[in-house]
């Protein structure tokens, strides 16, 4: 009896562990200390929502997590990262209009954070807060200690607009870029006294403008607690009023709360693990939830302002997306949003159809109020044709097709530059490849970035990819002349790749190299001369679309193993600190190998494709085990957006998407035991690992629906029909796998 008992309560055991609701195991902190560059904020949020709020900490603190103080809560983040709109503050005593003064101490022990909730303790005023979301509004609650007048500060940093709008509410708008979010917030208890404050001053009016400016509320014996619920819109006040009392209505605080909790685990349980650590787990779906968060539907009862025209559309029936930073994002996030919601991601990939139609470009990194102009390349290419190669077919490809082929054709080139061509352009569309200019050269092109520089090699190279995804969209469309056309631009890359040294590397328009040339360290800060935030060492595997031509460039599979290995093992020159000074974005540095940057995603993979899969396995595992974390410091390069999120929860499952356009998934090597993908038919996509441990990280054998597995590649259609991948795995390399 004894026996059956203890097996029982194994039993009921792992039953509870491999049951739990997945969403419990994420932490919004993770990743809220940066390893060098920008942090991560514990955004509240519903799944790809209009509103995402979090508290505001020091400001200019990088590492929101180790500041001590809490300086307001926002009203919403309307672009990713580029700061929030709208800021409140519960106080008590005498108002005071100096946020460095009101700001309170506050401590993470006393605070609980879930995707769909927060709360916090202000020590120096005796309140605790806490705050929930619906899609377009926020509500916030504040319990006041007893014995003191208690206020409610509301706040611009820019250009607003603030006033009364009854006995219980606030309305007004803030402006950011040229583009407005107008806000309505309702009070749980009419006010007993209000006021305004401008550049610190305090007044006894109730009307607020201008920047640095704002309204309060005080209240002599409040309810406890006061609730503060605010809806947002980008169309006007009213529209803010109407998302408030359509989503939220007369529902309690704990109604919205708990309805956001069961959202958040149907969406991070279409993805079931079972095995591996509980830390494992915690930074799995942590970074599910951090691939959840864009783009962002902002449509309005069946409308939506576009920042593109500055007019307010009817969206016909389809939500209007922004919000994306494709440079980041197309390389794992929507290839991995394309298998969880594909009809979510037609949706997004038709806004920016739409956004083209609206703005005469296709844009890279779309935002409410427009079009951001960052990094490189134009890879809404990509995004388009991996759609579209996927079967997703409710989109307006001939429309896409046209918007693209203006910006291959017509578009700028230049980093951090969105428009019409230049003379560099030119240049490019005649030789075949971006000049570059010796670093000691005055740049003659006023259109070129002074910080941002040409990125020579890097644009070639990735203009290369895009031209590739452009030309199977045009066969696929049966345009034939350009297929060929943007094929044959596809090998520009080829243009860059000097066999004298073995890399890709600076060419001049007159055609001569850029001579002297040092790939660790020539192109000054992030090598901006040259590539784009990472070195020659980095850059020289870009070529996700032609890597059976890019083996033979380096010397065939052995010599391309040797330079995978050399990427991993090749030190810094000069101290490390010295190097991250001139490279701040090579973070998670294993040689020149950057695990927390974009351009290095692919490529421990990339073993794969010359033979030697157990070398992938081991890369990966390494990475994974060293550079995620489940602590604050647990990112271990900027999390654009879902970009480097998403790698890891590819990479946790066991495959990758190197080449997004292809329809392939290469394989690696998974953490957990099981793993079972939800998909929107019903049907189920697994991969089993049997063995799968810390140690036994290397596949010795795989089968494919009951088929036997003697490659490391899988295809979408492989998983959207569902089925069964079974790998057994081994503590030493089965070197013999995989090599066909």
């Amino acid at each position: 009896m004894k026996v059956l008992y203890l097996t029982c309560l194994l039993h009921l055991v792992l039953y509870s562990c491999t049951n739990k609701d997945a969403s419990l195991y994420v932490d919004p902190n993770i990743g809220s200390v940066a390893p060098l560059l920008t942090t991560k904020v514990p955004t509240v949020h519903r799944p790809n929502s209009m509103v995402r709020v979090f508290p505001v900490t020091k400001p200019g603190l990088n590492d929101r997590y180790l500041s001590d103080h809490i300086y307001g809560f926002t009203v919403n983040m309307p672009a990713y990262r580029m700061g929030y709109l709208t800021e409140l503050m519960p106080t008590t005593g005498r108002v005071n209009a100096d946020r460095n003064s009101y700001a309170s101490n506050y401590d993470h022990a006393m605070e609980e954070v879930h995707p769909w909730y927060h709360r916090v303790y202000l020590e120096d005023y005796d309140i605790t807060a806490d705050w929930t979301t619906t899609e377009r509004s926020v509500i916030y609650r504040f319990n006041y200690g007893e014995g003191d007048t208690c206020n409610v500060i509301f706040r611009s940093s820019r250009n607003s607009f603030f006033t009364l709008a009854g006995k219980n509410a606030i309305r007004g708008w803030e402006e950011f870029e040229n583009t407005r979010q107008y806000f309505y917030a309702e009070f749980s208890k009419s006010f007993d006294e209000t006021g305004s404050f401008s550049q610190g001053l305090i007044r006894s009016d109730s009307v607020s403008t201008g920047s640095n400016s704002g309204l309060f509320i005080c209240y002599y014996s409040p309810e406890i607690p006061v609730e503060v619920r605010i809806g947002i819109s980008y169309i006007n006040e009213d529209q803010a009023a109407a998302n408030l009392h359509k989503e939220a209505g007369s529902r309690g605080f704990e109604a919205v709360r708990n309805e956001s909790h069961k959202i958040w685990s149907a969406a991070l349980g279409k993805i079931k693990v079972e095995g591996g650590t509980e830390r494992q787990r915690r930074i799995f779906y942590t970074s599910l939830y951090r691939s959840m968060e864009r783009m962002v539907n902002i449509s309005e009862d069946g409308r939506y302002f576009s920042g593109y025209d500055k007019k307010i559309h009817s969206d016909e029936g389809r939500p209007f997306y922004v919000d994306d930073w494709l440079w980041d994002t197309y390389r794992s996030l929507h290839p991995l949003m394309l298998i969880l919601d594909p009809s979510k991601q037609a949706d997004m990939v038709e806004s920016y159809i739409r956004m083209y139609e609206q703005s005469g470009w296709m844009p890279g990194f779309p935002q409410f109020y427009g079009d951001f102009p960052a990094m490189i390349g134009f890879h809404s290419a990509a995004l388009v044709w991996d759609t579209w190669q996927k079967g997703i077919r409710n989109i307006s490809v001939e429309k896409a097709y046209e918007g693209l082929k203006k910006n291959a054709m017509h578009g700028t080139m230049l980093p951090w530059r969105m428009g019409h061509m230049c003379e560099l352009d030119s240049l490019y569309h005649q030789n075949g490849w971006y000049p570059a200019l010796p670093e000691d050269s005055t740049e003659s092109v006023a259109m070129v970035d002074g910080f941002e520089k040409r990125q020579a090699v890097a644009v070639t190279l990735e203009h290369s990819y895009d031209d590739w995804c452009l030309a199977q969209l045009a066969r696929e469309l049966g345009k034939e002349s350009d297929h060929k056309y943007f094929l044959k631009r596809s090998k520009n890359y080829m243009n860059v790749f000097n066999p004298a040294n073995g890399f890709m590397a600076p060419k001049m328009a007159d055609g001569n190299w850029v001579e002297p040339f040092d790939p660790q360290l020539s192109g000054g800060t992030g090598s901006r001369s040259f590539y784009a935030e990472n070195n020659a060492w980095t850059w020289n595997f870009s070529v996700q679309h032609d890597l059976p031509h890019l083996i033979e460039l380096l010397g065939g599979n052995e010599k391309f193993i040797k330079r995978l290995d050399a990427l991993f093992n090749e030190p810094t020159r000069i101290s490390k600190w010295q190097f991250m000074g001139q490279f701040p974005d090579a973070t998670g540095l294993n040689g020149m190998f950057v695990a927390g940057n974009e351009p290095s995603f692919h490529i421990p993979y990339l073993y794969n494709y010359a033979g030697q899969p157990w070398r992938t396995q081991r890369r990966i595992r390494e990475i994974m085990e060293m550079w995620f974390d489940d602590k604050p410091m647990g990112i271990p390069g900027d999390e654009d957006g879902g970009g480097l999120c998403s790698w890891y929860v590819f990479s946790a499952m066991g495959f990758y998407p190197v080449t997004p356009g292809s329809g392939e998934y290469t394989l690696g090597s998974p953490f957990f035991e099981s793993v079972k993908i939800e998909l929107p038919d019903g049907k189920v996509f697994s991969v089993i690992a049997k063995n799968c441990s810390y140690k036994n990280k290397y596949i010795q054998s795989a089968r494919l629906n009951g088929k036997e597995l003697n490659k490391p590649f899988i295809t979408h259609t492989d998983i959207i029909n569902g089925g069964k991948l079974q790998l057994v795995m081994g503590e030493k390399p089965n070197k013999n796998w995989g090599v066909e």
